[in-house]
């Protein structure tokens, strides 16, 4: 065996020579030398599913969006002003310090320079103190005459405002009106003859969660920044006024981007940058814009009278719980609970009560207090809705003709004006299966709550001593025996909880506390 593999070497050894001589001898007698291929491997190419691109978006839309200087008097010599965030002007950052020559090229390539030599100059004319660049933000045309959207908390504190559009164009714009209740603003530069790019709003109707979204700003002052992301949430409630409504999105919004636009595929606003969630003030991909169809009425508000009127119906309300919507024999924990009408307010006028429960307005439900009061605030005074109401157990429905919200008006406050009703003489009486002991109040108005058991419903509903129970079950109760009256006519209705009316120092509001024990 050992043989035969030494013979077969042997003859592949001689097959080998004999092809390196026969190529020897090729190259001799052709004079061109023989080619050996090598094998590379190819460039990398991957075939798979292209993102679409938002350039077609940007390319269209970057003309309508602005940067807003926004400009404040001061009467006293200061250093420049800090819009980078750093808590004090550049100026004072040692010669040395990386950052300073980035911010001076950068404040040379803005004009910043020579605007505050201008306005230097103006105010020392005039003697009223020079402009001082106070904040920046961002806003977009909506007309081609020059109308701009902001934010209100962008414009709120100037004196002055310029414009700078995406060519570096920079504009002197006058503030046409403000809302505070929605954060928005609008602002007007003189177009002198020529005709602006502007956007439209998108359809709300038509914005899903999942869609994707691009928001173009001045975040940081650095100019004109595009980033996108995708509609996170619809409906956000971030406890900023009223009428909160907010879209919820991931695309990196940071300072200077409130009041910029957020757009759609489409090139339609879908909503207004306005606050962020962030523990480090960057962006952590949770930002909140105003939605385009509650921008929309509230711009051409301002566009046309300068200020936003608002139906009102005068009624303090709150939510209706599970506990609640038990205690009054509703089947959805849905609606807005009548705290109280405000004296003279056309809820009252149109015979709404403490305890009624709004369920629809104009035949469309009503999801809660926030639904409430934005739908209201969206009519104008002197309209004439049908508000359903939940009372005694029953629906019916009254016909009201809303009034103007009030500039200071955000809610209604409770009536203590009724006259005294005498006090029904009781002792002191123990609720024990409610947790609650009670007595006589020092108006006339109810009674007063004396002591609370800590480990009693009432005490976990937040109940305290020193606060009075006005009515239960929405009727007015004037002693403990008118309580164990109401509370036992509810336990033969097949109820298991009963509405109590709550009056502190802070307010009014209802607690459904439960009656089946004992």
């Amino acid at each position: 065996m050992f043989r035969n593999i030494k013979n077969t070497l042997s003859r592949s050894t001689a097959m080998k020579a004999s092809v390196v001589a026969g190529l020897a001898v090729a190259a001799l007698t052709t004079g061109v030398p023989a080619v050996v291929s090598n094998s590379y491997a190819d460039v990398v190419n991957v075939q798979a599913p292209q993102v679409p691109s938002f350039a077609n978006v940007v390319d269209a839309v970057s003309p309508a969006v602005v940067s807003v200087r926004v400009e404040s008097r001061i009467n006293t010599v200061a250093d420049e002003d800090d819009s980078f965030g750093l808590g004090r002007g550049f100026d004072d950052l040692p010669d040395d310090h990386p950052l300073k020559k980035f911010f001076k090229q950068f404040e040379q390539q803005q004009g910043r320079g020579q605007q505050k030599g201008q306005n230097q100059q103006k105010n020392s004319e005039d003697g009223k103190g020079r402009l001082r660049p106070v904040a920046q933000g961002s806003g977009f045309f909506v007309s081609e005459d020059g109308y701009i959207v902001t934010n209100n908390h962008v414009v709120s504190d100037g004196a002055a405002f310029v414009v700078v559009l995406n060519d570096g164009t920079e504009l002197d714009a006058k503030l046409v009106g403000k809302d505070s209740r929605t954060d928005l603003a609008v602002l007007k530069v003189d177009p002198k003859g020529k005709k602006f790019t502007y956007v439209g709003w998108a359809d709300d109707a038509k914005v899903r969660v999942g869609d994707w979204v691009v928001a173009v700003g001045n975040p940081f002052g650095l100019g004109g920044t595009v980033t996108a992301g995708i509609v996170s949430a619809r409906g956000r409630d971030i406890h900023s006024g009223p009428y909160d409504d907010y879209i919820q999105i991931d695309a990196p919004v940071n300072k200077g981007n409130s009041g910029g636009p957020t757009f759609n595929l489409n090139g339609q606003v879908v909503g207004i940058n306005t606050a962020i969630f962030s523990q480090s003030g960057g962006s952590v991909g949770i930002a909140f814009a105003i939605p385009a169809t509650t921008a929309k009425d509230v711009v051409t508000d301002l566009i046309k009278t300068g200020t936003v009127s608002r139906g009102w119906l005068g009624v303090q309300i709150q939510p209706v719980s599970k506990d609640i919507a038990e205690s009054l024999g509703l089947s959805d924990a849905s609606g807005a609970l009548v705290v109280s009408p405000q004296d003279g307010s056309p809820g009252q006028k149109a015979g709404i009560k403490n305890g009624d429960v709004v369920t629809a307005v104009n035949g469309e439900p009503v999801k809660d207090p926030r639904d409430l009061a934005r739908r209201i605030g969206a009519m104008q005074p002197g309209a004439k809705v049908e508000v359903s109401l939940w009372r005694n157990g029953k629906s019916q429905s009254v016909t009201v003709e809303l009034g103007s919200l009030p500039a200071d008006q955000n809610q209604a406050s409770n009536d203590d004006s009724q006259p005294n009703q005498p006090q029904q003489p009781s002792s002191e009486k123990a609720l024990a299966d409610l947790g609650m002991t009670v007595g006589p109040s020092d108006d006339g108005k109810g009674v007063a709550i004396t002591a609370v058991d800590p480990d009693s419903d009432a005490a976990d509903k937040g109940i305290k001593e020193g606060e009075k129970i006005t009515s239960v079950n929405n009727q007015q109760i004037s002693n403990a025996g008118d309580i164990s009256k109401v509370i036992e006519q509810a336990k033969k209705d097949g109820r298991t909880r009963a509405l109590f009316q709550i009056q502190s120092n802070d307010g009014s509001r209802f607690v459904a506390l439960p009656i089946n024990a004992g």
